[in-house]
């Protein structure tokens, strides 16, 4: 039996075999369907319609079409590609997306479309909603205001015993993705690794994990290879003896209006930090000069002037490893983590 059909895509005849996913099709003959929820090993989503076409002129989403003899569908109109620029900019306008400071930059799905559509700024006014980052769970962490909701992991990510690990709780815009405490532990390592890979933002994470890899070699770096990120152990990263203490090094750039908000500046006492860090150039310590290597350094602000350039290629030269917080903390960077996090937990 010849299964064979005939459609057009963007004015191009293409043969291909009926029944199979448009977007899969429209791949395999050299045109880009952009896709958030979309994921091949699942039943088609359909919940962030940046896969949305005309079909036989009708607006309908992509990844829900199997394609049939006859079919007339449009991929890339203006119309089309200004609809999913203001997706993708509502998109960051209501979530927590500062992607200099998310774990999965370089590895982020949403990102690289941003990039691919030239978005620079949005022409909606942010929401700065302020959503549950759930710290419970044995293994993950769950970043709601960074979620879009795509139910990638809801569908997907199941105990061997069938049981559901992420759930949507509550209603209209209050829902959100709920991670299921005793399911969750169920989970191997691996299995873990594939939810937070899984997700097409930075919504999941995995505790003591990062995508190792240094700039140009991310998987969006690499200019369209689909390698999958490295997932190691952070630890890994740093060379220290038993029962050494991490010598860190700690510098203000002065971010907007000046301000200092030093990740230091939170309710630690002194002596704690001295437990499992001994800081050399610091203005805890007042060296005004490195007088040894240290394992990390702590930059944050983000003036730009030849001074604190100078004082950049330091850093680079005296520590392995460096850590920027190149955000103001009154715009949710990462120096805010110190209203959640206790700074001992961020050390270690």
């Amino acid at each position: 039996m010849n299964n064979r059909i005939n459609l057009t895509i963007d004015g191009k005849t293409i043969q291909t075999e009926a029944g199979k996913n448009l977007v899969d099709v429209a791949k395999e003959n050299g045109i880009y369907i952009p896709t958030l929820c979309y994921f091949r090993e699942l039943n088609p989503l359909a919940t962030c319609r940046i896969c949305t076409v005309k079909l036989n002129g009708r607006h309908t989403t992509g990844c829900t079409i199997k394609v049939a003899d006859g079919m007339d569908i449009e991929v890339n109109t203006p119309e089309l590609l200004d609809n999913r620029k203001a997706i993708i900019e509502m998109l960051y306008a209501e979530g927590n997306h500062f992607c200099p400071s998310c774990e999965k930059s370089g590895n982020c799905d949403m990102q690289n479309l941003g990039y691919d559509m030239g978005i620079t700024v949005t022409r909606y006014p942010h929401v700065f909603s302020d959503k549950i980052v759930d710290f419970n769970p044995k293994r993950m962490i769950m970043e709601s205001n960074r979620c879009i909701l795509c139910k990638r992991c809801v569908e997907e990510v199941k105990t061997k015993d069938g049981k559901d690990v992420f759930s949507f709780v509550q209603r209209g815009v209050k829902t959100r993705v709920h991670i299921d405490y005793e399911q969750e532990e169920k989970l191997s390592e691996s299995e873990a690794l594939h939810a937070m890979n899984l997700c097409p933002v930075g919504a999941i994470l995995v505790k003591g994990m990062i995508h190792e890899q240094p700039f140009g070699e991310r998987k969006y770096d690499l200019l369209g290879k689909n390698i999958l990120p490295k997932v190691t152990s952070v630890n890994n990263n740093l060379h220290k003896k038993e029962n050494e203490k991490f010598i860190v090094a700690t510098t203000s750039l002065a971010g907007c209006f000046g301000c200092h908000m030093s990740l230091l500046d939170i309710d630690t006492d002194l002596l704690d930090i001295i437990e499992i860090a001994e800081f050399n150039k610091s203005p805890l310590t007042d060296i005004k000069k490195f007088s040894k290597r240290c394992h990390i350094g702590l930059i944050e602000g983000g003036c730009a002037n030849s001074e604190n350039v100078h004082v950049l290629e330091e850093f680079r030269k005296k520590c392995d490893i460096l850590v920027a917080f190149g955000e103001c903390a009154i715009m949710g960077g990462i120096p805010a983590m110190r209203n959640f996090v206790p700074l001992k937990e961020c050390l270690e």
